[in-house]
């Protein structure tokens, strides 16, 4: 007969310093002859046990440790199997508590099948998803998703005066850097108690406010970006790279659009845009390769150098460039597939194969020149002889693609080198929000500023530079992030509905509030995990801003407009902490030393500082001392 019971709380009897969990079990006699169990609040050296077998009732008690369940001739009263079917019944304090009983109820406690129930149940993880393969047991696991995700404030900064948009760590993890409405850039001391270290005003160079910056390899220098306030209230960007050592302000960089922001490609190096308009919705977008340095004495050495320079369409633009170097792909991290995605969200087109099969690639594929020019030709020829029907945008976006195929470079293809780098950033081809991600690959040689300043490698008929690979995900890409090893791309987007067709590049289909967290590899090109959903967005297209996010070795953060961040495991998929703000949280950012240390900014002009309980334990203990195994889940309750 199937044993079936129920589990109550009962309230303490007498108050103690310790007071365990009690649970009652009913339904237990059909095998054992036992009425009832339940344990009682006892006195802080004693713990014990209530049970009713066989008419008598007992009450078994002693100090923490002893075989209080056992009789005198150290048989246990009550057999393992049972004692594990009643923990099975109970919850993780429940369970842990009862393991201060005795060492037969201690040894039971930290059966690995039993964790294992205990974390599907608790986490509510499907059971299908194997454990963590660096994971040493399910208790171990247990206690990490618990006990090591930072989510208890700890420090709440309020020296900015406006909105906080940005945070970035050094490399060590002692400093890190914040940007703000109020247009200044803070550098903060990373130590126990974070202090402001540095604070650097940018209105005297015009500008608006700073935006977004990142330390170099050696964390020598920041590079700072923002908006720029240009003649007639034109709006650009500008990065300015500020010393570590002086804080000197060394050189400025101008960059347009602004939320390119700019990044580094090397020590010294950085990546900035430009946008030159050809047309009503048709442009291009040039990256430049800028020396931090710009007072080079050497007429030989240039101080900048073009990259590349990409066509855009339908008013698109590039944004938001960062950099993934290849050479870190050999650390892998620990990573679901997701195989059993029968429709993936999003689509990568290899545009550098040799496939002709143009059904599978998007629009951008680049055809050979007489195959353009006889394009070009049909399509004048229908809209002349009024066969064609073509808004002006659709005639403009046509024949600027046709146009272009006939005069792109293709991409490099070279040996597999761990030297290169890839260079990543929002653009699109359908309308001006941005639904595709770009990869182009920076082969080594590119990535100094010596050489010819402009069209390197370029024939006379090469006016632009063709993808490596495009990604995209039929939504508007609201932030991105890579993993520590630089081979996982984290991107937050807000999806369009399902089947929406762009009829006007100037009218881009309305967006779901909710975010997706979508994860690619850059390793194999593929999405690999299903989307991370909990976080939400409520501005429309027109006013949607970004939203940063960090990867750290075990979890994924960012931040959402409904006030609160969010962290979740990035081995399981599963949502582990909200973190608490006043108003939209914009940027979140993991220590890269210490991933139990999160610092997440908002528009309530504070920056707060959150560790995990473990960590918070460990700086709160005056002195070390023993603590019951139990509590870093009694500890903290989420």
């Amino acid at each position: 007969m199937e044993l079936q019971w129920s589990v109550q709380q009962y309230p303490p009897q007498t108050p103690s310093p310790v007071e365990f969990p009690a649970w009652h079990l009913v339904g237990l006699e059909e095998q054992w002859g036992c009425h009832s169990l339940s344990s009682r609040s006892a006195p802080l050296l004693e713990v014990g046990v209530e049970v009713w077998v066989q008419g008598s009732l007992w009450w078994i008690s002693g100090l923490p440790g002893q075989n209080v369940t056992m009789d005198e001739g150290g048989t246990p009263l009550l057999p393992d199997s049972l004692v594990y079917q009643i923990f099975l019944s109970l919850g993780p304090a429940d369970v842990l508590a009862a393991g201060l009983v005795c060492r037969q109820w201690q040894a039971v406690s930290r059966d690995e099948f039993l964790w294992r129930e205990q974390f599907y149940r608790y986490y509510q993880v499907a059971r299908d998803v194997p454990r963590h393969p660096a994971a040493t047991s399910w208790y171990e696991e247990f206690r990490r998703l618990y006990d090591m995700v930072p989510c208890v404030e700890v420090q709440t900064l309020k020296e900015h005066t406006d909105q906080v948009l940005h945070l970035s760590f050094s490399h060590s993890g002692y400093q890190f850097a914040s940007c703000s409405k109020d247009c200044t850039v803070k550098i903060w001391n990373n130590d126990l108690t974070i202090s402001l270290l540095h604070s650097a005003d940018m209105r005297p160079y015009n500008w608006s406010y700073t935006q977004f910056s990142q330390f170099n390899q050696d964390d020598s220098l920041l590079l700072a970006s923002g908006v720029f306030l240009g003649p007639h209230n034109s709006s650009s960007g500008e990065i300015a790279v500020i010393s570590l050592d002086s804080f000197a302000l060394l050189s400025r960089v101008r960059n347009k659009p602004y939320d390119v922001f700019g990044c580094w490609l090397t020590e010294t190096s950085l990546i900035s845009g430009n946008l030159h308009r050809i047309g009503d919705i048709t442009s291009c977008s040039v990256l430049w390769l800028n020396n931090a340095f710009q007072d080079v004495e050497s007429e030989n050495v240039n101080v900048v150098k073009r990259l590349f320079k990409i066509q855009n369409l339908n008013a698109s633009t590039i944004r938001t460039v960062m950099v993934a170097d290849c050479s870190r792909f050999d650390n892998p991290d620990l990573l679901l597939d997701a195989s059993d995605q029968a429709t993936p969200l999003c689509q990568v087109f290899d545009l550098g194969g040799d496939s002709e099969d143009e059904a599978a690639s998007p629009p951008l594929r680049n055809p050979r020149p007489g195959r353009a020019k006889e394009g070009l030709r049909r399509v004048l020829d229908g809209v002349l002889d009024g066969g064609t029907q073509l808004s002006e945008r659709a005639l403009e976006t046509r024949v600027a693609e046709l146009l272009a195929q006939g005069h792109t470079k293709p991409p490099e293809r070279s040996a597999a080198d761990a030297r290169n780098k890839y260079l990543i950033f929002t653009t699109g081809c359908l309308t001006y929000s941005p639904h595709q991600i770009g990869i182009k690959q920076i082969l080594p040689h590119q990535m100094t500023t010596a050489g010819p300043v402009l069209g390197e490698g370029r024939g006379s008929d090469a006016f632009f530079d063709a993808l490596d690979h495009v990604i995209d995900v039929h939504g508007h890409i609201i932030g991105m992030g890579l993993s520590p090893d630089n081979r996982y791309l984290y991107v937050n987007s807000r999806a369009w509905p399902p089947g929406s067709v762009v009829a006007d590049p100037m009218q881009p289909p309305p967006i779901a509030e909710e975010i997706d967290l979508l994860v690619f590899d850059l390793k194999t090109m593929r999405e690999v995990k299903r989307a991370l959903r909990a976080h939400r967005a409520y501005t429309p297209n027109d006013e949607c801003f970004f939203i940063f996010l960090d990867v750290s070795r075990d979890f994924v953060a960012s931040g959402a407009e409904d006030r609160h961040g969010y962290i979740w495991d990035r081995h399981y998929n599963i949502c582990l902490a909200k973190l608490r703000h006043e108003d939209v949280v914009n940027s979140v950012a993991f220590s890269p030393q210490e991933q139990e240390l999160l610092l997440t900014a908002s528009d309530d002009a504070t920056i707060k500082a959150w560790r995990s309980p473990r960590t918070v334990r460990v700086l709160q203990a005056s002195r070390p001392r023993l603590r019951p195994f139990f509590s870093w889940f009694a500890s903290h309750r989420r």
